[in-house]
């Protein structure tokens, strides 16, 4: 995580404590010219767009007093979505059991990307099951993971939080 990234994260928890918030990822970056402050959160309720214009209110001012940003940026401040990056350990731990998609940066077995279950995380690698299958990746040849949302399942992703 970005100095930024941190410090944003951790000027937002008085905020998410006292609305039942969490603060699913920070990411600060360069898109296309412009760069992008996107903070994403969530909600054993879930979000809406109230709960993002509120949140943003509270901390663009304080982002503006406490933190030396010396570019232009955007704020972004949506929900963490259905389908959401595994970056931090707590995203993979709390996705045991859910539908991945997991893309490497080189083929394995002629392949860039597998689906499947997502079984073990040990901070160095993943095990994913896919139709019976186990896989093994080294987090380090792993470009990207996402929680898959199931559509054909009423219940989506029953482990995605």
């Amino acid at each position: 995580m970005k100095q930024i990234e941190k410090e944003v994260f951790d000027l937002s928890l008085h905020y998410t404590k006292d609305n039942n918030i969490k603060i699913y990822d920070v990411v600060y970056d360069k898109q296309g010219k412009d760069m992008y402050l996107s903070i994403y959160i969530d909600s054993d309720n879930g979000i809406s767009i109230d709960d993002c214009e509120k949140f943003s209110q509270y901390i663009d001012p304080i982002i503006d007093e406490k933190i030396n940003i010396d570019e232009q940026y955007f704020l972004e401040v949506s929900s963490a979505g259905l389908e959401r990056t595994l970056k931090s350990d707590k995203h993979f731990e709390d996705n045991i059991n859910a539908l991945v998609s997991v893309r490497l940066y080189k083929p394995k077995d002629k392949k860039k990307e597998f689906i499947g279950i997502l079984k073990q995380y040990n901070g160095n690698e993943i095990i994913i099951d896919c139709d019976g299958n186990e896989y093994t990746f080294n987090m380090k040849d792993i470009s990207i993971v996402k929680t898959v949302f199931d559509w054909n399942n009423e219940r989506g992703n029953k482990n995605a939080k």
